[in-house]
């Protein structure tokens, strides 16, 4: 492939998902420090959130889960860039990047409705016990329904929508199409960042990492099994511990 036709899409890409994760990196410090934290202008206020703090919510949101999810979609960009150039590759990007959009303003309402029942610290962390052990045992039985299994099958196989794109922008419904099966997939697993922290760095870490296997390694569909048991494991023992 001409290293002319990988340059301008595979910068962009690569200098924003390091500014992704170069943000989440100061927000997660932000948010360990906070006797310094609550001046970062990109950090809501505790409590009471107003239109200022719910968009930079969704701000937290939407640049957490492309930090998240870009890097698993990377050998389907490749393939783009070899068959249809930087144009349908933007296209894609674009695309894949508005189902998760979608996704993080649902997040953020959300969040700010378990804020405001105190359900979730202004830590950004669980602080119910049930809301714990519900998020981990629903985490852990949806890797066994046949949602989840429809949806990482098409997430495990985008090829034939991104192969031969006609246009940049077939090319962008085929990446809100592969987006929007990515979040049925994995939308739950976003969840559990209520339980460990929506700004912990090494969850986000994990969970990304957990994404790329669970798309791309051979016998996905056991690992996925397999994860979702120990998720609803692990939700019987915050479930007894936090009853003891």
């Amino acid at each position: 492939m001409e290293v002319w036709r990988l340059s301008p899409v595979g910068i962009v890409l690569g200098l924003s998902t390091g500014a992704a994760w170069t943000y989440l990196v100061y927000m997660d410090w932000g948010m360990r420090h906070m006797d310094v934290g609550m001046d970062m202008w990109i950090m809501p206020q505790m409590m009471n959130w107003d239109v200022f703090d719910l968009g930079l919510v969704l701000l937290m949101w939407g640049v957490m889960m492309a930090a998240m999810m870009l890097p698993s979609v990377l050998p389907v960009i490749l393939v783009l860039l070899r068959f249809g150039g930087s144009a349908h590759a933007a296209g894609f990007i674009a695309g894949y990047l508005a189902a998760w959009g979608g996704f993080s303003v649902v997040a953020t309402l959300v969040h700010w409705a378990l804020l405001e029942a105190a359900l979730v610290s202004p830590m950004m962390k669980s602080a119910s016990v049930p809301l714990s052990a519900v998020v981990l045992a629903v985490a852990g039985l949806f890797q066994f329904t046949p949602l989840k299994r429809v949806c990482l099958v098409r997430c495990r196989s985008p090829w034939g929508a991104v192969l031969n794109p006609s246009s940049a922008t077939i090319a962008m419904r085929a990446g809100f199409r592969h987006g929007a099966f990515c979040v049925g997939c994995c939308w739950v697993l976003m969840a559990l960042l209520f339980v460990a922290g929506v700004m912990n760095l090494l969850w986000i870490a994990i969970i990304a990492a957990y994404v790329i296997a669970e798309k791309w390694a051979p016998g996905a569909e056991w690992f996925s099994r397999a994860v979702g048991a120990l998720l609803f494991v692990a939700a019987g023992v915050v479930f007894g511990v936090g009853a003891s």
